[in-house]
């Protein structure tokens, strides 16, 4: 048992969270095509997304481990699925905005992402609501990225988020 859990739970969700963790952050290259992006003066500083992604991811696993502890039969198999689900998304929205270079991809993708959220708590909700609030903070700094997203793309003419004329064309 780890903090009350059975172990093999804890550690699989742990190298689960990890990878995507992992995932997400290998796509997300701050280079010169971030850097001269529009960007509004609110927006946070590179280093504080680290920290903020560290603490939900924690905050996602401890949700995911106390709803799957909590549950069996078909209701896991919705707990697995919504977690895999908003794992995929959160991965794809860094390949979206950083990789495939287009903020605007990204916007429609957040939406998805933020839905996967609210379907988790959804979920999750009768088996373990402590893990519903849990995915608060979560579920506030995807809103927030969403809104920093769309400001981004407002900010930024359609087609001109590359470094070249010739980049934007492949935009297009």
């Amino acid at each position: 048992m780890i903090f009350g859990y059975p172990s093999w739970t804890v550690i699989i969700v742990a190298l689960l969270t990890a990878a995507v963790a992992l995932a997400g952050g290998l796509l997300t290259q701050i280079g010169p095509w971030y850097r001269q992006l529009k960007k509004p003066t609110w927006q946070p500083p590179d280093w504080l997304f680290g920290p903020a992604w560290t603490i939900i991811f924690i905050l996602a696993a401890y949700a995911a481990i106390d709803s799957y502890t909590n549950t069996s039969g078909n209701a896991r198999t919705a707990v697995v699925v919504v977690f895999a689900i908003n794992a995929v998304l959160n991965i794809a929205w860094s390949a979206f905005f950083f990789t495939l270079r287009s903020p605007m991809m990204a916007l429609y993708e957040v939406v998805l992402l933020w839905l996967s959220i609210i379907s988790i708590m959804v979920v999750i909700s009768p088996y373990s609501p402590q893990g519903v609030y849990a995915l608060i903070p979560y579920l506030l700094w995807v809103s927030f990225a969403a809104f920093l997203t769309y400001t981004i793309v407002q900010l930024n003419a359609p087609g001109a988020t590359r470094n070249s004329s010739s980049d934007n064309a492949e935009n297009s």
